[in-house]
């Protein structure tokens, strides 16, 4: 049997709200794989992997076992399971998930499963489906918090999917090279997908220099907003504004702005929750057996990965008290707040000394790690980075709140040159900094916000941003040491997070509370590098 429709055409009709596209779809692809998987015939019992020429047959078995897993719809899930049963019986090799779920730091059983949600999540999980054409990883993981992962997927579909300035090859690209500054080959594989698909030119994956000449002028814009976005200046952007042929517009620079830090920010939430690769990418499947001897990733998968929760659990009784001592904390800077206020002065030295201190805070141990060719070549300059700066004891610069501020001056000026933008993202900082359940671990009826607080003012003091009416003392008394350590890696040099920091700050507190903290530094660092871009643009127009 020939192809009988446009075979991108087919797996989106997978992804449709009607059963009836669904169903005729899911026919056309049985057909197609069923009669390649019969070209094929069994395979050797010492055969390792597939010949060859089964290839194309490999990488629909690879989509089929990402639709058997999740998709939203129930009867996609079904037949794509029975469809890898069938061609397993035919004697043919089929893949299988690789690791442990969505996340390499939390067991797959505590995150949300695609077929056990309720219906507000399945009507998300579907609206995410029927726009992406899948559901990622970063998804179930922001899933643990269903009001928040609405307002992002909202706001991430308008900056790649609605009307605006920037064609959809340029947003892509534009993801590709943000992703690409943090060595985040998780969103580079997901956006050089989706690049190709809305008809991106191959060659422009070749590297940077192989782009557009308008979108090479963005390098430098992507490193200093990455890295050391205090050093931004109306020269940067007059640079761009004013480079004859290849000149950006005003609307098409925010489009840009707002799509590098979406991105700059999300590699530092897919590397601090530890997201894997997509099961139908390559490192998310396999089609080797399992092992038959020993201990194997599969048996996490299947629930068997009972070593790790002991170790938690062990570590949990190590730590006793710690969200206890949390609590008294809050509850006298709460008391110490009402008895006295701080001058001016001394509240001015407080934020300065915590600043100081910020830069001095280390990131992750390891040794520098040097960025691969395939995800360097989006990117110039790869040795420019956070670290650098901090070890040569340059000064950042103090931007005070008063004088530049989202909600006074950046929303505005975005809703202005990008219609409905400034909104969407005042929803999202606004969610994730409000985003309580008034618990701390296994504590009912906390008030959470001071700590809040002092997580997303502790991440604009490291970029320098400092708001008057805050007392910096209090972040030393709620941050300790570990949680500044994870805090400053995640943000600044995300791709050097490790599971064993994640592991040391907050022992006692449930996953969920993390990937909340991962919020906040996502949406706090977006917000603080927007800020210095909004600011460089504004100078620039007057």
């Amino acid at each position: 049997m020939e192809d009988v429709q446009d075979p991108l055409a087919r797996w989106d009709a997978l992804c449709s709200r009607d059963r009836s596209s669904r169903e005729a779809a899911m026919e056309v692809i049985s057909q197609e794989v069923l009669r390649r998987a019969e070209g094929i015939g069994p395979l050797s019992p010492g055969a390792a992997t597939c010949p060859s020429h089964a290839a194309d047959l490999n990488d629909m078995l690879a989509r089929i076992l990402m639709f058997s897993k999740r998709c939203p719809f129930g009867d996609v899930r079904e037949k794509c399971f029975g469809i890898l049963q069938s061609v397993q019986d035919m004697g043919v090799r089929i893949p299988r998930p690789l690791g442990s779920g969505p996340s390499r730091f939390i067991p797959e059983k505590e995150i949300l499963q695609v077929s056990k949600v309720d219906d507000r999540m399945v009507s998300i999980f579907e609206d995410a489906f029927a726009t992406l054409g899948r559901l990622d990883n970063i998804s179930l993981v922001m899933g643990f918090h269903p009001q928040y992962l609405e307002s992002f997927l909202r706001t991430q579909h308008y900056l790649l999917q609605m009307d605006g300035p920037l064609s959809l090859q340029y947003r892509h690209y534009i993801g590709i090279m943000a992703a690409a500054r943090h060595q985040c080959s998780y969103l580079v594989n997901l956006h050089v997908n989706d690049f190709l698909q809305v008809g991106g030119d191959q060659k422009w994956l070749k590297g940077l220099d192989m782009a557009p000449c308008k979108l090479q002028m963005l390098g430098e814009l992507n490193k200093i907003l990455a890295h050391r976005p205090w050093l931004l200046t109306k020269e940067h952007i007059e640079n761009l504004l004013k480079a004859e042929e290849h000149s950006w517009s005003l609307a098409e620079l925010i489009h840009a702005v707002v799509l590098l830090t979406h991105y700059h920010s999300l590699a530092s939430f897919t590397f601090g929750c530890g997201i894997s690769p997509e099961i139908h990418t390559d490192g998310g499947h396999t089609f080797r057996p399992p092992s038959l001897s020993g201990y194997c990733v599969c048996d996490i998968a299947n629930g068997n990965g009972v070593a790790h929760e002991m170790d938690r659990n062990h570590l949990a009784t190590e730590v006793g008290g710690e969200v206890e001592v949390l609590m008294e904390r809050m509850k006298q800077l709460q008391e110490c707040r009402d008895e006295e206020e701080a001058s001016q002065e001394e509240m001015a030295t407080r934020f300065e000394r915590e600043k100081t201190e910020s830069m001095l805070v280390a990131t992750a141990e390891d040794e520098e790690s040097v960025p691969s060719r395939d995800v360097s070549r989006h990117f110039e300059d790869p040795s420019y980075g956070y670290k650098d700066f901090s070890r040569r004891g340059e000064h950042v610069p103090t931007l005070r709140v008063q004088d530049y501020s989202w909600e006074d001056h950046g929303y505005s000026l975005v809703n202005r040159l990008y219609p409905d933008v400034g909104q969407l993202l005042d929803e999202k900082f606004q969610m994730a900094y409000n985003l309580t359940y008034n618990t701390m671990a296994m504590h009912q009826g906390v008030d959470t916000s001071m700590l809040r607080r002092a997580i997303w003012n502790y991440i604009h003091c490291m970029f320098g941003i400092r708001y008057d009416d805050y007392d910096y003392g209090e972040i030393n008394q709620l941050l300790d040491r570990s949680f500044k350590v994870y805090i400053k890696t995640m943000v600044c040099c995300p791709e050097k997070t490790t599971k064993r920091m994640y592991e040391s700050f907050w022992r006692q507190f449930k996953h969920s509370e993390k990937v909340h903290v991962n919020l906040l530094l996502m949406e706090a660092r977006m917000q603080a590098e927007l800020l210095y871009a909004l600011r460089a643009i504004t100078r620039y127009m007057t």
